[in-house]
């Protein structure tokens, strides 16, 4: 099992680019800038914790995420105990997938392909925006091994 702290990643929207390159008669798309750079940034996280294989075969990958809390959290939690942080601004929680599994891909897990089960969660601001990510291998079962008869 591995567990990273990493930044929000870049919104679905902004992850790639596309454009008309002169001479081509379809449009090319492409990483953005901004994508280049969380998947660096997620590279060096990810050997900084010790990672230097991704995980080969079937993964589980869970997610936290959790969304900048605004300044004026407290008036917002006095006016609404249960429910203040509803309003808070924050990325679609299924916008966030795409970015984050194509950042992990090659790096914590070979392929994204692989990625089985998807479990996200958006959590109480806290603090700074992050994400917890954990990845776990997933064991194949043979139906053969099921089935015996």
């Amino acid at each position: 099992m591995i567990t990273l702290r990493l930044p929000i990643p870049p919104s679905a929207n902004r992850y790639w680019r596309t454009y008309m390159p002169k001479g081509f008669k379809a449009p090319v798309t492409t990483l953005s800038a901004e994508a280049k750079a969380y998947k660096q940034e997620v590279g060096w996280l990810a050997k900084a914790a010790g990672i230097h294989t991704p995980i080969a075969g079937r993964v589980s990958v869970s997610f936290d995420y959790y969304p900048k809390r605004p300044q004026d959290w407290q008036k917002r939690a006095r006016i609404d105990p249960q429910g203040w942080d509803d309003g808070v601004s924050a990325l679609d929680i299924d916008n966030i997938f795409k970015g984050l599994l194509d950042a992990l891909k090659d790096v914590v897990f070979e392929d994204d392909k692989w990625v089985r089960e998807i479990h996200a969660k958006r959590m109480e601001p806290d603090g700074e925006a992050r994400v917890i990510v954990t990845i776990k291998q997933i064991e194949k079962v043979s139906v053969q091994d099921v089935f015996v008869i």
